[in-house]
């Protein structure tokens, strides 16, 4: 089959970091054009709207929309009305109810929508999704630190409502945690610590629990210097299970194997096309459903003011 003609829009460090390299390995597609205020991509043609892209470029298939979540909608409701298929960064959307909305018409025009996790494909989670399911769990924690510094500097948009604050990455936990358990966890108490200065939270703590019982705690926090944390635990009748690494590395009561390597991004454009040839979509709300109603119960924390 001919490749899928492609375009990303809004040229970003993560359309740098992870999305160029990713399709430009993957011979299902032909990146053939970019649209972007700022950024642009060499060797293909540039736009500045999403707009004026579709309207130059009438041989588009798809389209990745990597800008902030909180412009998404409207590109991705231009892209979809014009029956192209569209790949959404994660998280999503800036809510629920603009994605519920884009699945619709995604399905009226026929096309693929996909949301995607790509913390879902680290190289452990698979392991640690079949781990859970063949045990009594009884406990579970995610403990999300990062330096915001290090990860977002100077990108101003992530403190703004609808920004996702320090869920902006601790979605990418909720991801994985959605994807491993067994049955659906749920919110049942929140605490979130806002900046004075700023408009989304930095830091958060989290209680959950599911239909059978099992009590899990979210600790997240933009602050962490020095080493990262992107870890879950899980003590469970067959042992204790470390999913650490933000998902590349898997031990179960110390003793880890070896799960291949990083292919995160990779990995989400296979299965992008793999959709697209099938004609179908695939929209999981459920990591955004939590921080939804993480936000929902949350008590407020007013905490030190922040600056880049």
């Amino acid at each position: 089959m001919d490749p899928i003609t492609l375009a990303v829009v809004g040229v970003g460090k993560i359309v740098r970091d992870q999305h160029l390299p990713a399709i430009a390995k993957n011979p299902d597609f032909n990146l053939i054009c970019a649209a972007s205020r700022h950024g642009k991509v060499e060797g293909i043609d540039n736009f500045t709207s999403i707009e004026a892209m579709l309207d130059a470029v009438p041989t588009l298939e798809a389209v990745s929309l990597c800008m902030p979540p909180q412009a998404r909608y409207q590109a991705a409701v231009t892209a979809l009305s014009a029956g192209k298929h569209v790949f959404l960064e994660k998280p999503p959307g800036a809510t629920l109810s603009e994605v519920v909305d884009l699945k619709a018409l995604a399905a009226e025009k026929g096309v693929t929508l996909f949301a995607s996790w790509h913390s879902r494909y680290a190289p452990a989670v698979e392991a640690a999704k079949r781990f859970l399911a063949g045990t009594r769990i009884r406990t579970l924690k995610i403990e999300w630190k990062e330096d915001v510094r290090h990860w977002h500097p100077g990108q101003a948009w992530i403190w703004e409502a609808g920004g996702l604050g320090v869920f902006d990455p601790g979605i990418n936990a909720l991801s994985i945690v959605t994807h491993i358990m067994p049955k659906p966890l749920f919110v049942t108490k929140a605490v979130l610590e806002f900046p004075e200065n700023r408009d989304a939270p930095i830091g958060a703590e989290i209680n959950f629990a599911n239909a059978d019982g099992v009590e899990a705690l979210g600790e997240f926090d933009w602050r962490q210097t020095g080493p990262q944390s992107w870890n879950i635990t899980a003590e469970t009748d067959a042992g204790h299970m470390l999913l650490s690494h933000g998902g590349s590395r898997l031990a179960i009561d110390g003793r880890e194997e070896d799960h291949g390597p990083e292919a995160e991004y990779p990995s989400l454009y296979a299965r992008f096309a793999s959709l697209v040839r099938g004609k179908q979509s695939d929209v999981d709300l459920a990591p955004l459903r939590l921080v939804a109603d993480s936000f929902m119960l949350g008590k407020r924390k007013v905490t030190e003011a922040f600056h880049d």
